[in-house]
């Protein structure tokens, strides 16, 4: 059995310190990265409280439950990042990486202490499968934020419909690994080929917008 606050306090207090040393945008990252690991935790707690009071088994709350308590944990953080310090774009997305890295990394490194860490092919689909569809879920919803404020449609209907893709794309992972087969090795290639769309889009808004 592990601890995941003892998980988080040995990432966090050496990355806390960095803080001392940096400026500008690896100051944000680093901030962002800290802060992720935060609501990675937090969505544990809730999601581990609500699976004990709904007597829904683990394999249930992984579908149905974590999907939207995560991605609901992770829009707060980028709506507290947004309405508190009014970023430019380029830092809303460098803030939504930071997070969804942070996520990443604690979860990660939580399920390898836990399971262990001896068959490279698990460890393999924890970091490019799992670890990537965090931070695709973040900038897809960083992206679609931006697109709301430059369309002045920056709105709470706006929001939800930008949340909801997210946990769209987070519980359809979700189920297509929850079973092993054909099914799950698409779902541990989703968020690859997710992250190389995302990254391409990126690229042409930018030419769009030096």
């Amino acid at each position: 059995m592990i601890y995941a606050e003892n998980v988080l306090i040995c990432i966090a207090v050496p990355l806390a310190i960095t803080l001392l040393f940096t400026r500008g945008s690896a100051h944000c990252l680093t901030i962002s990265f800290l802060a992720g690991m935060l609501v990675c935790i937090l969505s544990a707690y809730i999601s581990g409280f609500i699976q004990l009071i709904s007597g829904f088994t683990a394999e249930d709350t992984s579908i149905f439950l974590s999907p939207m308590i995560e991605e609901c944990m992770k829009l707060l953080s980028m709506l507290f990042c947004v309405y508190v310090f009014n970023p430019s774009d380029d830092d809303t997305q460098l803030c939504a990486v930071g997070v969804g890295a942070g996520f990443a990394t604690l979860e990660n490194c939580c399920f390898i202490l836990s399971a262990g860490a001896s068959q490279l092919t698990y460890v393999m689909v924890r970091g490019m499968a799992v670890g990537v569809m965090h931070i695709v879920t973040l900038v897809a919803l960083a992206k679609g934020m931006q697109l709301l404020k430059a369309y002045k449609a920056f709105s709470l209907a706006g929001i939800v419909g930008v949340w909801s893709l997210s946990v769209t794309v987070h519980g359809l992972y979700n189920l297509l690994v929850s079973k092993p087969g054909v099914s799950s090795y698409i779902g541990y290639v989703m968020p690859m080929v997710c992250a190389i769309v995302l990254y391409m889009i990126n690229g042409k808004i930018g030419k769009l917008n030096p």
